[in-house]
This record gives C-alpha cells, structure tokens and sequence, in this order.
C-alpha cells in the first residue's frame, strides 16, 4: 500500500546565496554572508557566491531543469538585501522584479513556489547595527516581509519565515563559523530571542497582508546517548534540548527548555514575558530538515552542551561525516507528534553530500550513494505517514549542486550535477529517480521490482 496521498507535494529546495550568483547585480545590496566568504579564511579555498550557479541569469534553464524532473513545488529563499538593499527604508524594485519573474515562470510550469524569507543571508548594513543581537531586527524583519507579501503574495500560497534559525545562531555567535564569526554565549541567546520575535513579527505582518499559509523551518535530529551512563544521558539531553527544543519549544509551549539557562548560565538573560504571546503567533505548518542523528557523550569542554558526537562503527557516513540514519527521521517526526501534538509538516529539506563521480563517456552521473540515501529516507517518511505523522509534502535538498557555506564548493547535495567552470547542468542519477518517485506518486519507493532497475531517462 502506498502511504502518500495524491495531493502530496513533492518538491526539491535551494538556498539564495547558495545558488543565485550576481550577489551586487541591479541595486543589490551586500549581505554578511557577501562580506564574510570574501575575508580570508573563512571559506575553503576562499570561495564565494559570486557566481554560484548563476540562477539569477539561468533562472529559466533552471525552472525548465524541475518540469523535467517532474517537480511539483520548489522551495527557495529571497534574499533581503536584494530588495531592500540597506535591510530598511528604499526598496529595490529590481530585486522584487528578479522573484516575480521567478514566481511566474514557476507558475507557468505548473510548479508551485514555497518562498523563503530568510535563509541564513542578512543585509550587511543590518550586521553593522548588530543584526540578530539587535532587539530591533524582528521590526526591521517585519518591514521586509511587509514589503515581500505585499508585491508577491496574491501568487503564493505557502511560505516560510526563518531557515534553521538554531544554525544562524550556533554557526554565528557560538562556533563562529558563519557571520558575524562571534564566540559568544550572551550575543547567542539574545540573538535566538531576536530571531524568534522576528519569526512572529512575519506571522503576524502575513495574516495582515497575506493570504495561505506561513510555517516556520528548523532542523532536527535525535541525540542519543554514547551509553546508558547518567553523564552521558545527561549530555544526550541537554544537546537535544539545545537544537531540537530551543526554538520549538518558545513557539508552541511557550517557553525555552530549563536546560538553556542552566547550560548558558548567567549568559542567558531573562526574556520580557510578552514577548513569548509574539513569538507563539500560531503557525500553519512546520517545516522540519532532516539530514542525521547524533550520539552523545559527555564532554564537559563542549560550550554550551557539554556533550560531544561519537562515530558509530559499522554506520555510513556522508561527506560531511553525517551519519546515514533513516530510521531517525520517523523516530524524530513521532517525536514532533507526541510532543507537540498532531500538525501539519513538511519535510522542507533532506538529502546527502556525497563525493560524485564525473559524467562518464555517455553523460551520466551514477551517484549510487544518494540514490540510496534519498529511496531510504523517502520509505521512512512513508513509514512516519503509516505511523499517523501528517507529513504533507516532502522537498530534497538540493535541486543544484551549490555553494555549501564555509566549506565553498567542495560539497555537493544536488540532484543536478553543476560544472562551476562552465555552468552546465547535468541530472544525477538520484535527480532520474526522484524523477521517478514523483512520477509514480511514491508507488516505485514500495514496489520492489520497479525500484530495483535501472535509472531511465540518460
């Protein structure tokens, strides 16, 4: 029995500094993360998203690239500074041109958009004023949403407000490997309050403005204990209470977890308690990215947690030295369910970085690897719909080969291989067969005889 139902939306996900490339082009205005992959050493091999994939000239070629993978919906992110170049105050109408032109061609091919508001790229002149540390950015946040809903809402239906808001805050104010590059704990916490705020200050500017649906996306991942110990289930729980429940448990319980003051100690401040009625504005959906589990030990010298990841003999692990784990993604969409109770959810990104080989002599990329990952890790989201998880839509990350962040373009999640060289796309043979599951509506993921042959379409 196929557990997905015919009106499930079957998308793949991008990112705006990830793939757009032109990141000063027609009025734009830098981001941080504009300014940061351009101070050396912090990125591998100094790269920068300059040119990226050059989506915001081959944005067509793209689009077309989704009608022959048979996507349904595509999930992207704006970037800010491109439409309001100073983050306030002037907007650039090119910029908001630039995503109406993208949004239409989208709609033309029958792919409906899933816009992003914010995934990880602020406008620099709002870093210079202390950006998420500010109180002020959830007001600047809301006047950029204002202006997105105003020009592109009566076209989309679905959005989303932040992208991963814990990874903007550990890779920004506690490892310092995003910007602004802060080891922190205090700018950390305060800068998970802001982006909170802001999150309601869009729900809030959506239901004004807007008309659909607007959800929130995180990251998740079960922490499990190195041993049955109690410091290592100790640590086990506060790093699961550090990525899986810092931001969900403001926005539907309405409070952060215990465990945030007791691991930030006097670095976490105490939060005015009208702020948390702001930050549970009510959500349609949630967006969930899922990618691996983590086991835990106790290590006292990992700030905040105290807990540090231990590699699992025997496991296979991505090029980012993620551990393969389908069987965490139902174990932590049950988890979303018992305890946050019964809600919509998409599995908003999920995917693999892998080394890929070259097309060979007829063009193909044979990324055997990924197949796998996505065939396994697709069977259990049909097992968590099994389960009673009302898992709605699903998008694989990524559509393009794309740059990664601090580790440039070194690693590659997409189910399009791109030559950065010449920019030409070529479809992976995971792109044929997700191709393939959409097309079937999930059906080839159970029929055993059909997902065992050969990837058509090369």
């Amino acid at each position: 029995m196929n557990p997905f139902p015919p009106d499930f939306l079957w998308g793949a996900a991008t990112s705006s500094y990830q793939i757009e490339g032109s990141p000063l082009a027609d009025g734009a205005g830098p981001s941080d993360w504009h300014l940061f992959s351009h101070t050396p050493g912090r990125t591998a091999h100094g790269h920068t998203g300059d040119a990226a994939c050059d989506h915001y000239r081959r944005w067509a070629q793209d689009i077309a690239l989704m009608g022959e993978l048979g996507l349904r919906a595509y999930r992207f992110s704006l970037a800010w500074a491109r439409i309001l170049p100073d983050g306030t105050g002037s907007v650039n109408q090119a910029g908001l041109d630039f995503y109406d032109r993208l949004i239409e061609g989208l709609l033309k091919a029958g792919i409906t958009p899933v816009p992003t508001l914010f995934h990880w790229d602020l406008p620099a002149a709002l870093a210079q004023r202390g950006g998420w540390t500010h109180r002020d950015s959830a007001d600047w946040f809301a006047e950029y949403a204002q202006v997105v809903f105003r020009r592109l809402g009566d076209r989309v239906s679905r959005w989303t407000t932040l992208n991963e808001p814990w990874v903007v805050v550990d890779g920004g104010y506690v490892s310092g490997m995003h910007p602004p590059g802060q080891r922190d704990l205090g700018a950390a916490a305060r800068a998970t309050h802001n982006l909170l705020r802001a999150h309601g200050q869009a729900v809030r500017c959506f239901r004004a403005e807007g008309q659909g649906e607007i959800g929130l996306v995180v990251n998740l991942e079960p922490k499990d204990a190195a041993s049955s110990t109690a410091e290592d289930l100790a640590a086990a729980h506060r790093a699961e209470a550090y990525m899986n429940r810092q931001f969900l448990d403001p926005v539907i319980l309405g409070a952060y977890p215990a465990e945030m003051a007791e691991m930030y100690g006097d670095q976490w401040p105490e939060f005015p308690e009208k702020d948390f009625a702001l930050i549970g504005e009510p959500t349609d959906f949630l967006g969930v990215n899922y990618y691996s589990r983590s086991v835990n030990r106790n290590a006292p010298e990992v700030v905040p947690t105290g807990a540090a990841p231990v590699k699992q003999e025997g496991s296979e692990y991505t090029a980012f030295d993620w551990e393969v784990h389908p069987a965490s993604l139902v174990k932590v969409l049950n988890w979303v369910r018992n305890r946050y109770g019964d809600r919509p959810i998409y599995i908003t990104e999920n995917g693999a970085a892998f080394d890929d080989p070259l097309p060979d002599q007829n063009g193909r990329v044979a990324d055997v690897r990924r197949l796998a990952y996505l065939k396994e890790h697709l069977r259990a989201v049909g097992q968590a719909r099994e389960n009673g998880v009302d898992v709605r839509g699903y998008f694989a990350w990524s559509l393009l080969d794309n740059f990664e962040w601090a580790f440039g373009y070194d690693k590659r999640f997409g189910l399009v291989q791109v030559d950065f060289a010449t920019q030409k796309r070529t479809i992976k043979d995971s792109g044929y067969f997700y191709r393939d599951v959409v097309a079937s509506g999930g059906q080839i993921l159970f029929d055993q005889g059909r997902a065992q042959r050969t990837v058509t379409g090369m």
